[in-house]
């Protein structure tokens, strides 16, 4: 089966998430969370994307970027996993001995509205979600970490955001999203499809070619051969 195509377009906002092979630990202590930290600032000084937020969890990792020229989110994180994955092995001495990640990542583009707002909370509270901190802004390994300081901790890695905060912010972080918000998410993160208002996501997909990540996996359900001749319930 091919691969479905990966949107990059300059200016546009995009999730992407990785995982460890067969979702195994990438990040065992903190000197892991911080040699990945100084990965990432490396790969913003030789790629043309930047960070809006993110988080750093035991066996993967999200991220919201904004790539400033075409395909800069790509080469933005394919420099950052090849450079994570040599150093991690260099560091282990697991050279040879299989996968540190599960494949390329995924990633959906994202509408720079409440879209945008709800996407950086799922990312943000991950960590709260479960259970390694009592409160959001306590993992040091993500974007509300480094923003809640009063200065941000080196290297620096975020960028302002296109639009405003709520107001609030961490203590929105720290409300659990609704069903209908995750559920929204989830299917994104699944499919690699555009998360926003559904004319926004018909529009975007039919331009950058996504309009199979809108449809379920699988085949249509067969029709009986006499289906169409059944009678019809009159009720």
């Amino acid at each position: 089966m091919p691969r479905p195509k990966r949107a990059d377009e300059k200016d546009a906002i995009y999730h992407a998430l990785n995982r460890g092979n067969g979702r195994s630990t990438i990040f065992k202590k903190d000197a892991d969370y911080e040699a990945f930290e100084n990965i990432l600032a490396e790969g913003l000084t030789r790629s043309s994307c930047r960070i809006l937020s993110y988080q750093l969890m035991p066996n993967h990792w999200h991220f919201v970027l904004q790539p400033t020229v075409d395909g800069g989110m790509s080469d933005f994180l394919r420099w950052v996993s090849l450079t994570h994955t040599m150093r991690y092995h260099a560091h282990y001495k697991t050279a040879g001995e299989g996968h540190v990640y599960q494949g390329r990542f995924k990633s959906f583009p994202v509408q720079d509205d409440d879209h945008f707002l709800v996407l950086c909370r799922y990312v943000e509270r991950n960590a709260k979600r479960v259970k390694l901190v009592k409160d959001a802004e306590d993992w040091r390994w993500g974007s509300l970490y480094r923003w809640s300081r009063s200065s941000e901790p080196l290297p620096r890695l975020l960028t302002p955001w296109p639009i405003p905060r709520e107001a609030n912010w961490i203590r929105r972080v720290n409300e659990p999203l609704d069903e209908k918000e995750i559920d929204s998410i989830r299917w994104s993160i699944r499919r690699g499809s555009p998360l926003g208002e559904p004319g926004w996501v018909e529009s975007i997909a039919r331009r950058l070619d996504l309009e199979s990540t809108l449809r379920p996996r699988g085949r249509p359900k067969k029709k009986l051969p006499n289906e169409s001749r059944l009678p019809r319930n009159e009720s």
